[in-house]
């Protein structure tokens, strides 16, 4: 989550523009518009938004020629990510000399870090709200409307929206994104989160099992449960693991993922992202004692070289990695893992590249996430490091690790060929209607022939085929439910 993709050997939603629509009727009469980009956890608050909105009377629509309000939920870790919002703002720019009395407002991570850019100098939007303010949104609209230019960027140490039952993308859907903490403690010299979505907070555990029930109960089969580092959620308990408040109940990940795998063994629980430093032993042991638990773990290591981490940040070694993704081949056996990975980061050599594209080799990933380093303004390496590998060298590098992806992920899908894969049906393949699609407990896409099916059904699929992104395949038969634990 620490990036907008540049190549992604998937077909996940990061990184796309999404558009937030709900069928709660309008008490204002008026329409709202939201559009979002980057990392699943704007996703995720875009429907917490809708959500807000919607208690205030707005429909959300998906035609923007209706909308009264647009909001635009952005992301600020790559220049091109800032690129296209920009763009898209221009375009809304325009609109509003037919329509002056629109609304744009921008949101997420973009908004804390150019505020006073996009409000004062160019113009752009009408109001800002940084990722902790989308309670005041009705108000800063409010305030627009009135003739000002409103903005709420304050961050906060305690806000995790989680008395608020978020309005879903996609009614009748499969999956869902279910916010876990909010924030980040981790200062890894690359990034900005630390500085747009401030300090680390957890949510309550008990509201976290409720929402995933809540959507179990309305038909979804799926839930991500989302954080910056998810390995360091803590309820009642410090960062050292001490008790904050006697006499409460104290919950950390492992135990967290534990309750929501014991809401139904048909609702399956992924996760994302984790952080090396941080994954203990007992997250996998839960892993591995519920089969509802998806076997994928994303494991950013950004690089493969020590010295590189260290400028990084990232708080662990080469070897700490290695020892990770040993306890993980070892705990949970058939685990799938994927990674980040960051080519041309600040003095990278072409020996301590030549590290990064060994432990590819070693490690042999499922997925990867790959990008060339984008220095982003106000973060740790910007002050402190030159970013001094050429353009054209962070791209060969980039090619590079990508051809090394794809061949890894081809081996992967190809070890896959004549096992049977139990596989959450998500509806018609993008490519065929003659073909529908679902994901496998390891997040590999597989295409099966159309048949009598329906979403959020579980089914048995024998792999015939595959591609380094897609696994093919021959329904063998149709799961029946599962009794609950």
């Amino acid at each position: 989550m620490d990036f907008e993709q540049n190549k992604v050997i998937d077909e996940g939603r990061q990184g796309e523009a999404t558009v937030v629509e709900s069928a709660v009727p309008a008490a204002n009469g008026k329409r709202l518009y939201v559009e979002s980009y980057g990392c699943q956890m704007n996703f995720s608050d875009s429907e917490v938004v809708a959500s807000i909105m919607t208690n205030e009377g707005y429909i959300t629509t998906r035609n923007i020629e209706e909308a009264d309000v647009v909001l635009i939920n952005t992301c600020s870790i790559r220049e091109n990510a800032e690129t296209r919002v920009r763009n898209r703002l221009t375009e809304f720019k325009k609109r509003k000399s037919d329509q002056p009395e629109l609304v744009v407002g921008i949101l997420g991570c973009m908004a804390e870090r150019l505020k006073k850019s996009l409000l004062e100098e160019e113009q752009l939007v009408d109001l800002v709200a940084g990722p902790d303010a989308y309670r005041d949104l009705p108000n800063l609209v409010e305030e627009v409307g009135s003739g000002q230019r409103a903005v709420n960027v304050l961050l906060s140490r305690e806000e995790t929206y989680a008395d608020i039952s978020p309005v879903r993308m996609d009614t009748g859907g499969v999956s869902a994104f279910v916010t876990i903490m909010r924030g980040c403690d981790n200062m890894c010299s690359f990034c900005v989160v630390p500085f747009t979505r401030g300090r680390e907070r957890s949510r309550d555990p008990q509201t976290i099992v409720q929402e995933c029930r809540d959507l179990f109960e309305k038909g979804y089969r799926e839930v991500t449960l989302l954080g910056q580092n998810v390995d360091s959620y803590r309820w009642n308990l410090t960062s050292k693991g001490e008790v904050k408040e006697e006499g409460k109940p104290t919950t950390n990940f492992a135990q967290l993922m534990e309750m929501v795998a014991l809401v139904s063994p048909d609702l399956r629980v992924r996760f994302s992202t984790s952080h090396p430093k941080d994954m203990t032993d007992d997250v996998l042991e839960v892993m591995a004692k519920y089969e509802n638990i998806c076997e994928y773990i994303h494991l950013p290591v950004q690089s493969g070289n020590t010295e590189v981490l260290a400028r990084m940040n990232r708080g662990y070694s080469r070897e700490w990695y290695l020892e990770r993704i040993e306890a993980i081949r070892r705990i949970v056996p058939d685990c799938a893992i994927s990674t980040d990975i960051i080519t041309g980061f600040c003095g990278e050599t072409d020996e301590e590249h030549q590290d990064t594209v060994n432990l590819m080799k070693e490690v042999q990933y499922e997925f990867a996430y790959m990008f060339k380093y984008s220095e982003r303004p106000k973060t740790l390496a910007e002050r402190r490091f030159k970013d001094d590998v050429p353009e054209d060298v962070k791209g060969k590098r980039l090619n590079e690790i990508i051809d090394l992806q794809l061949a890894s992920s081809l081996f992967w899908h190809k070890q896959q060929i004549g096992k049977v894969k139990k596989v959450l049906v998500e509806g018609k393949s993008k490519r065929s209607d003659e073909e529908w699609c679902g994901r496998d407990g390891r997040n590999s896409m597989v295409i099966f022939p159309k048949g009598a099916f329906e979403k959020g059904q579980y089914i048995l699929v024998k792999i015939t085929d595959c591609t380094s992104a897609t696994l093919k395949g021959e329904v063998v038969s149709v799961c029946e439910p599962a009794h609950n634990y």
